[in-house]
C-alpha cells in the first residue's frame, strides 16, 4: 500500500478555554506550543508549508486602533501567552510557515458566543452582556474558506514573502453586546423573542483571565498579500444563524426566568 505524503500542513488545533487555561497552564502549553513546535518541526523537514492558526488575544488591547501584524505583542493571560510562544516557535522552526491570526470565530457548531446566546435566550427574558471590549467577528465557514485559498496558493507556487503573520478576521468589528444584539435580530426571522439585553462594564462580569478590551485586526496584509477579503460578519451572522434554526423550534421560555 502506497503511502500519501502530505503536501501541507493546517494547524487548527489549540487550547481555546480561556479561563481554565489559568488554572490549567501546562495542559495550555502543550496545546498551543508544543504540539505546534512539533509540527513546525515535521513540516520543516518535509519541505512543506504550515499554516499555524492563532488569535487576537496575543495582543493586550490598549493599541486603540486595529492592530497590524508587525504591532508588538503583549498578551493578558495564559492563553495568549501560549499562543503567542506557539506563534514564536513556530516562525522560528519552520521556514515555510503562515501564522493566520484570527478573531471572535463563531458557527453553528462547536461552543462559541452565537450558539451560547441563543441557548441563553431559550431560559431567560434579560441577559447581561458586555459592551466594551471590542473585536472582528469571524464566522467558522469563512474562515476555513479563506485558509483553503492561502492553502492553495502556498502549495501553487511557494514565495518566502508568503511567509510570516497574516491577519484573517471578518469585515467590520461590533462589540459582544453588538454581536449578541445581531444574533437575535437574525433569529427573530424564526420566531426567536429576543431578550432584553443589558449593556454591562468588563469590570462587573469578572473572569479568571483577563480579555483585551480592543483587538480588532488589520487584515489588509491578507488582502494585499493573498487578494484574500472575508465577508462583513453581519452578512456571514444572517447564514450561520439560518443553519442553527432553520430545522429548531425554540423552546418556550419559563414565564419567571430572568
Amino acid at each position: 500500500m502506497q503511502t500519501m505524503m502530505p503536501t501541507l500542513v493546517i494547524n487548527a488545533a489549540a487550547w481555546t478555554g480561556v479561563d481554565l487555561a489559568e488554572s490549567e497552564q501546562a495542559a495550555a502549553a502543550r496545546a498551543n506550543t508544543d504540539g505546534p513546535a512539533r509540527l513546525a518541526t515535521l513540516c520543516q523537514a518535509a519541505s512543506i508549508p504550515l499554516i499555524h492558526v492563532s488569535t487576537d488575544y496575543v495582543f493586550d488591547g490598549c493599541k486603540g486602533s486595529p492592530y497590524v501584524e508587525s504591532d508588538p505583542t503583549s498578551p493578558t493571560g495564559v492563553y495568549g501567552r501560549t499562543k503567542l510562544c506557539g506563534e514564536l516557535a513556530v516562525g522560528s522552526i519552520c521556514s515555510k510557515a503562515v501564522i493566520a491570526r484570527t478573531s471572535w470565530v463563531y458557527g453553528s457548531t462547536g461552543k462559541n458566543f452565537v450558539r451560547t446566546m441563543l441557548a441563553a435566550a431559550e431560559r431567560n427574558t434579560t441577559l447581561k452582556v458586555v459592551s466594551d471590549q471590542q473585536g472582528c467577528p469571524t464566522a467558522a465557514l469563512d474562515l476555513a474558506a479563506a485558509l483553503l485559498e492561502v492553502a492553495r496558493q502556498l502549495q501553487t507556487e511557494w514565495r518566502p514573502e508568503l511567509a510570516g503573520v497574516v491577519h484573517v478576521a471578518g469585515t467590520g468589528s461590533t462589540t459582544w453586546h453588538g454581536l449578541a444584539a445581531a444574533t437575535f435580530e437574525a433569529a427573530s426571522r424564526y420566531g426567536y423573542a429576543a431578550p432584553t439585553l443589558s449593556a454591562i462594564a468588563t469590570a462587573d462580569w469578572p473572569t479568571p483571565a483577563r480579555r483585551p478590551l480592543d483587538s480588532r485586526l488589520d487584515c489588509d496584509r491578507l488582502a494585499s498579500v493573498f487578494g484574500v477579503t472575508l465577508p462583513p460578519w453581519r452578512s456571514s451572522l444572517d447564514g450561520v444563524v439560518d443553519a442553527l434554526l432553520s430545522t429548531h423550534i425554540p423552546r418556550e421560555r419559563p414565564a419567571s426566568a430572568d
